[in-house]
């Protein structure tokens, strides 16, 4: 015990300034990567990782195996050259991430504004209505990140967007009903469009695992880019929002305005962009 802590008094006698920063930026990191992989299945896997791992290094260190020991040094490096391959969807949904926390948006003009605040109110106007008819529909608003790869699965539409013509595109046993329709500033631009499955673990821990299709679809599109989803239930019409791999659940119509026109809002403030594209890291608003 004794020669423990004069270790440690030999540790902190050599911490100067530049340690303390340096293992800050380490443990920042290690913090980031844990905060982008929760709530996926690379937790797991990570998970998993990390107590094989542990369990090796014990039993090399409390046992003297020499031809175990050298098997284990051997292929741990062709084992960390797996870990890009085993995540990298996670990889490549947060360099995406940083990406777009780099992107200035471009300032909207008056006439682009009042275009977005009425497509804003057209879907919060069918959404009321989808809801209280028990009409599911599954409305992806576009942003920054062009959706051009979502559309092509749908069918062109190109109409002038109303809450009529949402209304009339989720009605049950329509053509176009069982898909996503694609909006792009007072524009619908395709509907009965594909969106990616969500590979989240959100659904499997809580209320939300009792969802469907669309919402799964609402959580995949939120993780592979910056739209905007808005889901309404067919078994209990309840409205939902889903952004940046979170869904915002049982909202009601004042609500879902006040939430969309948030996120449409230009915020060039420093906070609100890491904000926007960082939501882990802040409490969300009531």
């Amino acid at each position: 015990m004794t020669e423990f802590i004069n270790d440690l008094f030999f540790i902190f006698q050599r911490l100067n300034w530049l340690s303390v920063i340096d293992i800050l930026l380490v443990t920042l990191i290690f913090f980031t990567l844990l905060y982008l992989v929760r709530d996926t299945q690379a937790m797991v896997l990570l998970r998993g990782a990390l107590s094989l791992v542990v369990l090796l290094a014990l039993l090399t260190a409390l046992v003297e195996l020499p031809a175990f020991s050298w098997l284990i040094r051997t292929t741990l490096p062709a084992l960390l050259l797996a870990i890009p391959v085993i995540f990298a969807p996670e990889i490549r949904r947060a360099l995406e991430r940083i990406g777009r926390a780099g992107t200035i948006t471009p300032g909207s003009s008056q006439q682009e504004g009042q275009e977005i605040q009425q497509a804003i109110q057209a879907v919060v106007s069918a959404s009321a209505r989808l809801s209280a008819r028990n009409h599911g529909a599954l409305i992806i608003l576009q942003r920054i990140d062009s959706l051009e790869e979502y559309i092509s699965t749908g069918v062109l539409m190109n109409a002038r967007l109303s809450p009529e013509l949402l209304l009339q595109v989720f009605y049950p046993n329509t053509p176009l009903h069982d898909g996503a329709v694609i909006v792009a500033s007072n524009r619908l631009v395709a509907g009965a469009c594909v969106m990616p499955l969500s590979a989240s673990g959100i659904l499997a821990r809580s209320p939300e695992r009792q969802m469907g299709l669309r919402h799964r679809a609402a959580l995949g599109i939120s993780e592979v880019s910056d739209a905007i989803a808005v889901v309404v239930s067919e078994e209990t019409g309840s409205i939902s929002i889903a952004h940046a791999g979170r869904m915002i659940r049982r909202l009601d119509p004042d609500r879902l305005e006040n939430i969309l026109l948030a996120f449409f809002r230009p915020d060039k403030r420093p906070a609100g962009i890491l904000k926007r594209y960082f939501p882990y890291f802040f409490r969300p608003e009531e």
